[in-house]
């Protein structure tokens, strides 16, 4: 395990003040906290189409995945598999692509992750296709066991949800504690599906669903983003999920009938959640909604863990890059939380005390203009998806026009909760772990 207590006091005097105001730091000829090192850089081509990202964890499988999308003036829709043996010098070893690419109409991929599963190696690119071919196409999976080798990536399945067309906006691989691996989905205007990825891969996709987790507040609501992890306190499988109305957590120990935990709603200026990540203990949470001036706002969750309440409405604390703007998606390593900010990059910050985070690193990966991207205030633009690899501390980000990122963080050189007085929980998956069964 990497001890990274004697480091971390250093990290923050390198910090500077959490950021609240007009000016950043960050400026066109320093577009970074001395701290922070970029490794590698590499185009991916075109303008707001490139999505989000995943990295393989396992040192010796050195791949990133990026999903292609657009919102922008072309039509990349698909996935990049990028090479990242040597992190300063990333390599595309595949841009895989929709067959005829001129029929689809639609965002196509959007989300990305990896999963391994009996010895071999998936990705899971969720898709958003418009009307003509594929509308109801909600992810294909790829077998990429054999890269470096780009010639053996195979399509394996496709999963289709004919009667709720849209695709898959988001998605979230977890290993479940009997075993399974499920696939999380986002489907239109009918909660959160799930389906056994093990079934899928099998040849088995018409029978992969397993159930649908529901929003507390309509039957018919919608999630945006998902999440779940292991509860070592309850002992159980949690979901978290952001979406109409505030933030839900359920039991999904029996993923056939979930159980509704608490929920997270009535909160001032959130009509809808976005993201929604809780720290490895399951006790804080990090949530996101996506309107422009609107920061982070963090929860404590105790009481609502504990049983005492059944909604939690005040947050303890908020933070943000700048308050012009707002940031999209994140990943949590306790304390730190890795933040792709759009406009505003890459953006670290600390939850060691949590009722003050604070800023302890940044590099801006987007420099272009302020009035070219998506929604309201054209904030859409910039570091768009951003991931963590637990193993040496490579920190990733996927700009929606610059491309793909590799950075590195002073002091930081890998995570274990552990290391923290944390479980080891978070985003990533053990996948050789057989299941949790014998600690219930």
């Amino acid at each position: 395990m990497k001890k990274l207590f004697p480091l971390f006091a250093a990290i923050l005097l390198m910090a500077p003040a959490a950021m609240a105001q007009d000016d950043t730091p960050w400026t066109t000829l320093k577009p970074g906290s001395d701290n922070i090192t970029v490794e590698g850089h590499i185009p991916l081509g075109g303008i707001l189409n490139t999505m989000d990202l995943e990295i393989e964890q396992e040192l010796s499988r050195p791949y990133a995945y990026v999903s292609r999308g657009t919102v922008g003036p072309n039509s990349e829709r698909g996935t990049d598999i990028i090479d990242i043996s040597d992190p300063t010098n990333p390599q595309v070893l595949l841009r895989w692509r929709m067959e005829n690419p001129d029929l689809h109409t639609g965002l196509g991929g959007m989300d990305i992750k990896y999963f391994k599963y009996e010895g071999r190696y998936y990705v899971v690119q969720s898709t958003q296709f418009g009307q003509g071919p594929n509308s109801d196409l909600g992810a294909y999976i790829l077998d990429v066991t054999d890269l470096p080798d780009a010639s053996s990536v195979r399509e394996v399945a496709r999963i289709h949800e004919p009667e709720m067309p849209g695709g898959f906006h988001n998605i979230f691989i977890y290993k479940h504690s009997d075993g399974r691996v499920l696939l999380l989905t986002t489907i239109n205007g009918a909660g959160a599906a799930m389906y056994d990825l093990g079934k899928a891969v099998s040849g088995d996709v018409e029978n992969s669903y397993v159930g649908t987790v529901p929003i507390a507040v309509d039957e018919n609501g919608f999630y945006h983003d998902l999440y779940a992890s292991w509860n070592p306190d309850k002992e159980a499988d949690l979901f978290y999920g952001g979406g109409m109305g505030g933030f839900y957590v359920y039991n999904i120990t029996n993923p056939e009938m979930p159980e509704l935990e608490f929920t997270m709603t009535g909160i001032t200026g959130v009509s809808w959640g976005h993201t929604f990540t809780p720290s490895p203990d399951g006790r804080y949470a990090i949530t996101e909604t996506e309107y422009q001036y609107a920061p982070l706002r963090m929860f404590d969750m105790k009481e609502a863990m504990d049983g005492e309440t059944e909604n939690i409405r005040t947050p303890i604390s908020a933070w943000t890059a700048n308050w012009k703007n707002l940031v999209h998606n994140h990943e949590v390593r306790w304390p730190f939380v890795f933040v792709s900010g759009y406009h505003d990059g890459l953006q670290i910050f600390s939850m060691m005390d949590p009722e003050n985070p604070t800023t302890v690193g940044y590099f801006d990966t987007y420099t272009g203009p302020r009035d070219v991207g998506a929604m309201g205030g054209a904030v859409g633009n910039g570091a768009f998806g951003v991931d963590v690899r637990n193993e040496d501390g490579l920190i990733v980000i996927s700009d929606m026009s610059t491309g793909f990122w590799t950075f590195r963080m002073d002091g930081f050189n890998g995570w274990n909760g552990e290391d923290w007085g944390q479980p080891n929980i978070s985003s990533v998956q053990n996948w050789d772990e057989e299941s949790k069964e014998g600690t219930k």
